[in-house]
């Protein structure tokens, strides 16, 4: 069994077959470390999930008539019961897509797409990699990146 440690800028992730298990480290910002994770090894499609605790978070909503995302930074203690996205290429860079649940002390939750949070306590990942490349693309009639398989 391979238990070796791989470290980057602010995270911890250790390798299970083809499955990553990674750790934020507390004060960090997720989307800033996960960029810098699947940029060192090399992750160019697949799946993420997480957990964990942030102490300020910046959802985006995207509005359709507008094509503009209204962004809304909250900054008390939540705990992250979800994050969801996917990992894919824009302009040659990396790029996470990732939608958020933070649940509030008094128990009702907001949610969103997750432009950044910085973890206060932990902030646990699973990454499902794919043997594959996928690119988007801005969608300019829509307003928003979409895959593109023809590229």
């Amino acid at each position: 069994m391979n238990t070796q440690t791989l470290k980057g800028n602010n995270w911890s992730a250790r390798k299970a077959e083809s499955i990553y298990i990674v750790s934020v480290e507390n004060g960090s910002r997720i989307v800033e470390a996960l960029t810098d994770f699947v940029k060192n090894q090399n992750i160019l499609a697949g799946e993420v999930t997480g957990i964990g605790a942030v102490r300020e978070a910046t959802l985006r909503f995207f509005n359709p008539s507008t094509k503009n995302y209204a962004d809304k930074t909250f900054k008390e203690q939540m705990e992250v019961t979800n994050i969801s996205g996917n990992v894919s290429e824009t302009e040659g860079k990396p790029l996470l897509h990732l939608h958020i649940t933070l649940g509030r002390e008094d128990y009702t939750a907001l949610a969103g797409h997750l432009l950044d949070a910085t973890v206060r306590g932990a902030a646990e990942f699973i990454f499902y990699p794919l043997n594959t490349r996928v690119i988007k693309v801005k969608n300019e009639d829509i307003g928003i990146n979409l895959y593109d398989f023809e590229k």
